[in-house]
């Protein structure tokens, strides 16, 4: 039994839902989950699914992954918690039943929450769309590398890019930053600084 989110205080944790039990894009989406789930705990990042379907489904479901081999992956020991919410409480509660895909199954929707329990990103996905789990991943890394340096990234930035300056707060940080000499720091124009990675 876990307590959520108090049990995860100080991790980030991924909470994502699914539509439902021994379906086939949820079944390749819990294997990539297991698969990558070091990865995840090496970034201080807990997984916890959710599914409106019973205790007694997931079950059987989790049991019939590990006999499956898809896309490399093969003998997966799903050992994440994975929610009961027959009564869609928490479903509802988050928003992932969402009217026009179905009244009776979660889509699939993903919680960023970081270690202060805030929900730092959410993402739905159609019903009939796995999820792309690198970028899931890569958002992940680049909030931490935000909150850690103080800076943005950019689009498509991955781990090692140069980062994003925060815009200057006066025409005088403004000017100073385009006339620095520190060659760490390069400037488009006065509102588009970065920040080079080593």
């Amino acid at each position: 039994e876990i307590n959520f989110p108090e049990d995860y205080k100080g991790k980030w944790v991924i909470l994502f839902s699914h539509p439902a039990d021994f379906t086939p894009v949820c079944t390749t989406e819990f294997m990539t989950f297991a698969s990558m789930m070091d990865e995840f705990k090496a970034m201080n990042t807990e997984l916890v699914g959710l599914s409106v379907d019973s205790l007694y489904a997931h079950i059987a479901w989790l049991r019939k992954i590990r006999e499956l081999e898809w896309n490399g992956m093969k003998n997966l020991d799903v050992t994440f918690p994975l929610i009961e919410d027959i009564k869609m409480d928490v479903a509802n509660k988050y928003g992932m039943i969402q009217p026009g895909q179905s009244n009776t199954q979660a889509v699939r929707a993903v919680f960023v929450i970081d270690p202060e329990s805030r929900i730092r990103l959410i993402l739905y996905y159609p019903l009939t769309t796995g999820r792309n789990f690198d970028e899931i991943k890569r958002v992940i890394q680049a909030l931490q590398k935000s909150d850690s340096d103080g800076v943005a990234t950019p689009a498509d930035w991955r781990p090692g890019d140069d980062c994003i300056v925060p815009t200057a707060g006066s025409c005088g940080t403004a000017r100073e930053r385009m006339e620095s000499s520190d060659d760490d720091i390069y400037c488009l124009d006065w509102f588009m600084c970065f920040k080079r990675e080593k």
